[in-house]
């Protein structure tokens, strides 16, 4: 089982975020604490704010008051209703949370059932719930509910069973397709720039770019969407993310990188992954052998190449960790121009492509076609206008600039992305 921790400041954000989910269809509320059920049992989030507010001291010392949870079963464990709020319960009392009040919402929304827990930080006597060492105490509490509840471990690739299905354009419906992928990854994966999130989506055969322009005279700047064939060259037409919901757009996007890096930070998450990631650097010789040993423990690699096949950039995507970071953070010895030097003399890349991960859905066939003219990067100017730009996750993310460089594309070669083994 899985954990994912967010902090943030706004409460209706988390509560509505999850009710939608209730009004759609896709979840239910499974348990309460200090929360009053209402006797027709149709829960609303004003009605849940006055109720979480009484016990809320009228000054509090934190921007982030809101704690939002969810809790990740492993697909193959069948549990009830009854079961799912109990292990909320249980984690909520053993996370330090059992006096506080917060309601467990149960989704259905990405293939699998799992569950939210929306809590407050902030005791009624103004003191504060710690977050200190987060990721440590929720593993072990997880841990100990695997066990109680026979549940799959997480350590057994629980990750790798958990990708979705990569874009195929032969069967049409790419926006729905390219929803079906990016909804959910968006909610499950930390991720601190474009390109890394760029990175992931590769592995499932999707595109994103920024784009710039002035249309009547007004400058704007959004994102758009792009199914990719497996050398990752753009194929179709390109999709403005405005056509997926207001969470998809560019400027919450950047929020989201901003509350990722915060997460990753407080719960010490990288250096989870550096030691996995070192411990194989140093026990392999070639790519394919440190590709290889890698996937055995859940990470993807994604590199992208120059004209030449040299390495310009490395990605680590630990899907145990549910993180997507860029070598560099991980350390020196990832560097582009380390790992060219390692890997120099292995077999030529060209040979090192394979299949991107796949677990069979059905999907309405469509025609496509890849007669369409290519997106124009983010330094370009188009008269395309991109829609309305609003968050990924919750509302409860605060903004930061996004300093990370488009990448440009060259013609001599295509540049391929995803995992190349």
């Amino acid at each position: 089982m899985v954990a994912k921790i967010n902090q943030g400041g706004n409460l209706y954000g988390a509560l509505s975020y999850n009710q939608e989910k209730v009004n759609e269809g896709l979840g239910k509320v499974l348990a309460t604490n200090l929360v009053i059920e209402p006797t027709d049992g149709a829960f609303n989030v004003a009605s849940c704010m006055q109720d979480f507010e009484r016990f809320m001291p009228s000054h509090i010392r934190t921007s982030k008051p809101i704690i939002h949870i969810s809790l990740n079963p492993h697909p193959d464990d069948k549990l009830t209703d009854q079961q799912l709020a109990d292990i909320g319960r249980e984690y909520m009392e053993q996370f330090g949370y059992g006096g506080q009040p917060y309601m467990i919402f149960k989704h259905e929304d990405i293939g699998r059932e799992h569950i939210h827990i929306v809590s407050t930080r902030v005791r009624m006597d103004g003191s504060i719930i710690s977050d200190s060492k987060n990721y440590e105490r929720s593993r072990k509490i997880t841990d100990s509910l695997e066990q109680k509840y026979s549940l799959h471990s997480k350590e057994k690739n629980q990750g790798e069973t958990w990708q979705l299905t990569p874009i195929d354009v032969s069967k049409g419906n790419l926006k729905k397709q390219i929803a079906n992928v990016i909804k959910p990854l968006s909610e499950m994966y930390s991720f601190q720039t474009l390109g890394e999130y760029r990175a992931l989506l590769s592995l499932y055969n999707i595109g994103v770019e920024e784009i710039k322009g002035e249309n009547k005279g007004k400058a704007y700047r959004g994102l758009v969407y792009s199914a990719l064939d497996s050398d990752g060259n753009r194929v179709g037409t390109p999709l403005k993310s405005s056509l997926f919901g207001k969470e998809h757009g560019l400027d919450r996007l950047e929020k989201r990188f901003e509350k990722s890096k915060e997460t990753i930070k407080v719960n010490g998450i990288a250096k989870q992954t550096r030691a996995t990631v070192s411990a194989f650097f140093a026990s392999t010789r070639t790519e394919s052998e440190f590709r290889a040993a890698l996937r055995e423990k859940g990470i993807d690699l994604v590199l992208r190449l120059g004209d030449e096949g040299r390495i310009y950039g490395a990605t680590f995507i630990d899907h145990n960790q549910r993180v997507v970071l860029n070598g560099s953070r991980l350390g020196k010895e990832f560097s582009a121009n380390v790992l060219n030097e390692r890997f120099a003399d292995n077999s030529p890349r060209e040979d090192l492509q394979t299949p991107k991960p796949s677990i069979a859905t059905n999907q309405s066939a469509e025609p496509t076609t890849n007669k369409h003219p290519q997106p124009q990067s983010a330094h370009s100017e188009t008269n395309n206008p991109v829609g309305s730009l609003f968050s990924v996750f919750t509302p409860e993310v605060e903004g930061t600039d996004n300093k990370q460089p488009t990448l440009k594309r060259k013609r001599k070669k295509k540049r391929r992305y995803g995992r190349q083994i």
